[in-house]
């Protein structure tokens, strides 16, 4: 294995193959942190051809789930660029939730996701990913 950072914790629990130690320690720390498997991750992630309609539409979403999902059981980041933000002339953007995903939540994205298409937006398209594999 190659590494930058050989003393890392992941890297030490990996040479020294104590699982237990790593297990224990990462799972109070997703805990700590509100992570899976203590709760969902969603990303609404929006692209687009246009960078003002994107902007406009993911800071709309944002503000309407802030309003409508629960601010006890839910965060709402901001909408921001993605971490890799245009592709293929493109723009990208996202917001990442996190909270429990419920039947009411489900209910409520849908709904947030019904409203956004009834605007018929010129090029932006809309996606929600719960727990996703990778926030690129």
């Amino acid at each position: 294995m190659q590494t930058y950072n050989p003393e890392n914790f992941t890297i030490q629990c990996a040479k020294e193959q104590t699982y237990e130690k790593f297990y224990e320690t990462e799972i109070a720390l997703r805990k700590q942190l509100k992570y899976p498997p203590f709760c969902d991750i969603m990303v609404v992630n929006f692209n687009s051809e246009d960078e003002t309609e994107i902007q406009s539409i993911s800071n709309w979403m944002q503000e309407t789930l802030k309003k409508t999902l629960n601010q006890e059981q839910f965060r709402v980041f901001r909408a921001t660029p993605a971490p890799i933000d245009k592709i293929q002339n493109r723009y990208r953007y996202r917001i990442i939730i996190k909270g429990k995903m419920t039947k009411e939540a489900n209910q409520i994205l849908n709904k947030v996701l019904k409203e956004v298409y009834s605007k018929n937006l010129k090029t932006t398209r809309v996606t929600i990913d719960v727990n996703p594999n990778s926030m690129m």
